[in-house]
């Protein structure tokens, strides 16, 4: 990077991402599990899902939102542990607290991840390593867990950077290294380019971040549709997202698109926990709760359809949300039906531990 003037500006963004998070405190708190393969998440006989999987396991298969029955077939001598969010959500406040003392520009995006624009206390801004070994040693300080941190120009670079160096990692990427950085990383590292979308690229031989920075706009229109310039500047290197540290969320929610149609079974109801699980991450993250709750459904022949119903009081807690999703669904899905898309949507949020008064009657 070159010293700031009011023609070129420069930021430097760092994504901070704890490493398996969830597996990871299990493992801290309970030392027996240290070193051993482990898995957060529901029963396996109740069609659980995992949350998350400690790296030992992640050597199997094991992955997140996989049915945990399948991730105990893979690593049977996996520690399954049920989910402690309250846990999860008091460590996530710690590692916060700390990331906002260093910058009031943090964007919070889960219990465990953060953007930090931290432009104005990077000092030299060719160099974010100084800051970024801070964090690392400040978070292991305060909660014996480790962070992967990635730092460069914008949200993007800084994302593919931190998931680049994990587990414990640190990458910095300069400015104006930002193509030489992304352009030999498969093309399916940045944000929009799913499974589907890198099948279709490599089709026509476009493997590369640099290769699809390169490719004809025609072809990546057929591919991508109206997002075919977005893409093609993702490749670039061109993102210049604010870091937003404060959003006025009137709804939070998640959905998951099948790979194929799919009609009511094991797979499906296995979606629910796992979408539940990360719009109640996304909620506590965010010191939120929400009184409403939404089922979003779209068919093979994408008609889309929602139903909604309101909760009997505030929630952010992942079974309470699951189960209201699930009695929506029922009410709603016939026996031929076959589903391309799932979602969960919260709304009418409130700030959590608030008290609620209820009104008596008069008489």
């Amino acid at each position: 990077m070159t010293a700031p003037t009011p023609n070129t500006p420069w930021r430097l963004i760092i994504h901070a991402d704890m490493d398996a998070f969830y597996a990871s405190v299990e493992q801290q708190d309970r030392p027996e599990l240290r070193g051993r393969p482990v898995v957060v998440g529901g029963s396996p006989d109740g069609r659980g899902v995992v949350a998350a999987a400690s790296y030992e396991a992640r050597r199997f298969g094991v992955r997140s939102a996989m049915p945990m029955a399948r991730a105990l077939r893979l690593c049977p001598d996996a520690v399954r542990v049920p989910p402690r969010f309250d846990r999860y959500h008091e460590l996530s406040q710690a590692i916060f607290g700390f990331y906002r003392e260093l910058t009031p520009l943090v964007e919070t995006l889960a219990l465990d991840e953060a953007y930090l624009d931290v432009t104005a206390i990077a000092g030299p801004p060719d160099d974010a390593t100084p800051l970024g070994l801070r964090i690392k040693s400040e978070v292991r300080t305060r909660t014996g867990l480790t962070v992967s941190v990635g730092a460069g120009s914008s949200k993007l670079v800084a994302k593919v950077a931190s998931g680049h160096g994990k587990p414990d990692g640190l990458v910095v990427v300069p400015a104006g290294a930002e193509s030489a950085f992304l352009g030999p990383l498969p093309a399916g590292v940045l944000w929009g380019v799913g499974p589907k979308a890198a099948a279709a690229l490599e089709a026509r031989d476009i493997r590369t971040v640099a290769q699809l920075a390169e490719a004809d706009p025609a072809v990546l229109r057929v591919i991508f549709g109206s997002r075919a310039s977005a893409v093609a500047g993702m490749a670039r290197g061109e993102d210049d997202r604010p870091v937003e540290p404060v959003r006025d969320h009137k709804s939070i929610g998640a959905e998951r698109t099948f790979p194929r149609d799919i009609g009511d079974g094991p797979e499906l109801r296995a979606s629910f926990e796992h979408i539940a699980a990360e719009v109640a991450n996304r909620l506590n993250a965010q010191g939120l709760e929400a009184a409403t709750i939404t089922v979003k459904l779209r068919y093979a022949d994408f008609r889309t359809i929602t139903r909604q119903t309101r909760l009997a009081e505030p929630s952010a807690d992942a079974g309470t949300l699951r189960a209201a999703a699930v009695r929506l669904f029922e009410q709603t899905i016939q026996p031929e039906d076959r589903l391309r898309l799932l979602g969960i949507t919260t709304s009418k949020l409130t700030a959590q531990g608030v008290e609620r008064v209820t009104q008596l009657p008069l008489w």
